[in-house]
């Protein structure tokens, strides 16, 4: 370990013309800063290493595979992530309620580690899938990931847009992204197949389902336009909401499923879908509350209770994903504030039992 003298000498090397200590020059002559202090390595314990360019990272780290530097930004409550034009957008457009790739990423960054299986019950087009691949090349680690989907068409779509995708990067001289498995049936079967505690990570998006005709009808522009989902309770007013890439019927009788019915259905299908998550791993829940008959549908609240009551997980922090790239329309001028929802929340459970 270099002595007083010593470092008293190097802190003098790398300081600017003000006699201020001087990172970037630090990190020029590559000695390993960290929040503009220039790092002893020799002072480190065994259970730290320095990683070039990230910072600090803690062997007993077993939530992910992020230094403290990352680890201090990770924890930041609110997400700003929109919708870009890219991973063939125009494509997974198709399913109404797909999310970017590339948030699925950080959030699979976040709660899981490299070689780490991530599980998505409702799939969609599968933008779980294409995160857990995103993690290779530009993250931490490659994941394997496993999604469930009833609908043909939205495995036909993940399967051409990471078809073109690769396609794409070949030419840019990019490496392509690794395949993920997307199985076609109910995710109240498959579930089956999946062994107990083989799971670090179940991220997924929980399906919404359709208008009734009358709703369609009545709000015909702006359910194509946002292509919005809504309970059925058999009234009519203003909806907005945040769909699901789960999106679509989750059962035959969805049309005239009530609130109370969904989330019932929802707290049966998390019982078992925990009994796959490792005991310290975590679920990971996106859910958009809904504004209805001049009233806020707090949902993601009412979704955390009824997860709760049935699985047995814990919440443990309520995260908003912020988009701000979303149209906003005029809801209730000038005689009502209704708000225009450019957000979802992402609910994070543990399983119980994990300190």
């Amino acid at each position: 370990m270099a002595d007083d003298g010593e470092r008293h000498r190097q802190s003098r090397l790398f300081t600017d013309d003000d006699g201020e200590f001087d990172p970037d020059r630090a990190r020029e002559e590559s000695l390993p800063v960290e929040d503009g202090e220039v790092i002893d390595t020799d002072d480190l314990a065994d259970h730290q290493r320095y990683v070039e360019g990230r910072g600090i990272y803690d062997e007993r780290n077993r939530v992910n595979d992020l230094t403290g530097r990352e680890w201090k930004y990770a924890t930041k409550s609110v997400i700003a992530q929109g919708y870009p034009p890219a991973v063939q957008h125009d494509l997974r457009s198709e399913h109404g309620g797909q999310k970017p790739p590339r948030l699925c990423a950080e959030l699979i960054g976040r709660f899981s580690k490299a070689g780490d299986t991530v599980l998505d019950p409702f799939a969609g087009v599968g933008g779980t899938l294409l995160g857990a691949s995103f993690c290779e090349h530009e993250g931490t680690g490659l994941r394997e990931a496993i999604g469930f989907e009833r609908t043909e068409r939205w495995i036909e779509i993940y399967e051409e847009v990471l078809e073109r995708e690769n396609d794409e990067r070949r030419e840019r001289g990019e490496p392509v992204l690794a395949p993920q498995e997307l199985r076609h049936g109910d995710c109240a079967d498959l579930i089956a197949d999946v062994p107990d505690d083989s799971v670090e990570l179940l991220l997924t998006d929980v399906p919404y389902w359709h208008m009734d005709e009358l709703e369609q009808t009545r709000n015909e522009r702006a359910t194509r336009e946002s292509k919005l989902g809504s309970f059925d309770d058999g009234s009519s007013g203003e909806d907005t909401d945040l769909t699901g890439e789960g999106g679509g019927l989750e059962s035959a009788s969805a049309e005239t499923q009530t609130k109370a019915e969904w989330l019932a259905e929802m707290a049966e299908k998390f019982d078992r879908f925990t009994d796959a998550v490792a005991p310290d791993g975590h679920l990971v829940v996106f859910i958009g509350d809904m504004y209805r008959e001049q009233s806020y549908e707090f949902l993601s609240a009412d979704l955390a209770r009824a997860i709760e009551s049935a699985a047995p997980v814990t919440l443990a922090a309520n995260l908003v994903w912020y988009d701000p790239t979303k149209d906003l329309h005029v809801y209730g001028y000038p005689f009502s504030f209704v708000p225009s929802m450019v957000h979802q929340n992402v609910l994070v459970f543990r399983p119980d039992g994990d300190e």
